[in-house]
């Protein structure tokens, strides 16, 4: 049984542009998406007040940018106000997007939110209970903040449940700026039971427990590569001290990418086919929210010229969107991209003893050698950590099956090219 409950969130953005719409989204669903951040924020509260929750606990930017709009800051303020007026504490820290030193309207939060400021601080989970838990807390006095500030956490030895509330880049995650950066040994070794952490928007649990190290991502997708579900964790202690955390999502509308291999398409119609039950199997798994969705269409096929031929994607997109988005909720290609390639008998070419082979046989010795992945990845790191390539990649550095398919695709850069193939 729950000795305590709370909500954990980060990365709320309100207000945040909705960025890869396009300019001929229709007025009515661009207006939907543009106020996505604040519905998701919406059914943050919505879920805190479902769950009859005992605090919500923000971890930092709560929104885009230090020049924050009034719009946003009423917003949630007023969203701190339901929460007080159901009986329900808040503790907010600031991060790098909504430093201390940003414009602030000075509307005065409800008396049961707590702002944490540019120090270290504990304050009691529950002022009528204070052996129940404490909330340490730290918010960015600018935006800038490249010291590590965990060693500012200091438990008191108090037997209270210790709960950390921090933005910051925990195990150097090369997807998001170094701010306030830590490992996860120095976050283990503070004495805090819970680490509530902001910043990486990708939601994660470093450790479940001794300590438990969570990120729980942004509450709303912001562009096409902030795809799937994104919310919040529900989090319960026990009488022991163990925290158990279950995702909940929350978003609005949801980013997503429809993946369609062509490769056993024979006719253009079947393309077409596969292309209408990717996109209805994506909008029914995003559970009655409005999709929007980057088609990417791959494969070796004797269709390459046909479906490449003239402006017939961009036809293909304009048919899917006119078919789409009039349904409620609604599905809106913002682009198709392709990795089309005609067809290829990679066997046969492994076989033939040029330099093509040698091509293919060295992208075979990489995926079975982990020594050569791991060197491969080293090899993009400068890349990935390069401020002015991050706004173009806006993604994590590639691991795993996401390295494995980049090097798929080098490889299948290197054929065509060796080969001729035209684009």
């Amino acid at each position: 049984m729950a000795l305590f409950r709370f909500v954990h969130a980060a990365d709320l953005h309100l207000d945040s542009p909705f960025a890869g719409i396009g300019a001929a989204i229709p007025p009515a669903l661009r207006d939907m998406l543009l106020t996505a951040t604040f519905d998701a924020y919406d059914n943050l509260i919505g879920l805190c007040i479902r769950e009859q929750v005992d605090a919500l606990l923000i971890a930092g930017d709560v929104y885009d940018g230090a020049d924050r709009s009034l719009r946003a800051q009423l917003k949630f303020v007023a969203g701190l106000q339901r929460l007080h007026e159901a009986g329900i504490r808040s503790f907010v820290c600031h991060g790098n997007h909504d430093p201390l030193d940003g414009w602030d309207a000075g509307l005065a939060l409800p008396p049961s939110a707590h702002r944490f400021g540019a120090e270290v601080e504990a304050v009691p989970f529950d002022p009528a209970r204070p052996e129940l838990a404490t909330v340490h807390g730290v918010s960015y006095p600018r935006q800038q903040v490249l010291e590590n500030l965990v060693p500012g956490f200091v438990r008191n030895g108090s037997p209270a449940f210790a709960i950390g509330l921090l933005h910051a880049n925990a195990g150097s995650n090369t997807g998001h700026a170094p701010y306030a950066p830590c490992t996860v040994d120095d976050l283990a070794k503070a004495g805090i039971d819970y680490w509530a952490l902001g910043h990486v928007h990708t939601r994660q649990i470093l450790r479940e427990r001794g300590p438990a190290i969570v990120y729980p991502g942004n509450t709303q997708g912001r562009h096409p590569n902030e795809t799937g579900p994104r919310g919040a964790f529900l989090v319960s202690v026990d009488a022991s001290g163990t925290p158990t955390m279950e995702f909940r999502p929350l978003d609005a509308v949801r980013w997503e990418q429809v993946e369609v291999d062509v490769t056993e398409a024979g006719s253009i119609q079947q393309v077409l086919d596969l292309v209408a039950r990717g996109v209805g199997e994506t909008l029914d798994a995003g559970g009655g929210r409005p999709v929007v969705y980057r088609l990417n269409l791959r494969g070796r096929t004797a269709l390459y010229g046909d479906i490449l031929h003239s402006s017939n994607l961009d036809d293909l997109q304009a048919s899917l969107n006119g078919e789409w988005a009039g349904q409620r909720p609604f599905a809106w290609c913002e682009r198709i991209t392709h990795n089309l390639r005609p067809e290829f008998d990679r066997d046969a070419a492994l076989a033939g003893g040029d330099f093509l082979a040698e091509v293919l046989g060295g992208a075979d010795a990489i995926r079975a050698d982990p020594a050569a992945l791991a060197e491969l990845q080293a090899a993009l790191e400068p890349l990935y950590t390069n401020d002015r390539a991050r706004r173009v990649l806006k993604g994590e550095m590639p691991a795993g099956d996401d390295l494995l398919r980049l090097l798929g695709d080098a490889e299948i850069e290197c054929v065509d090219r060796l080969l001729g193939a035209v684009r």
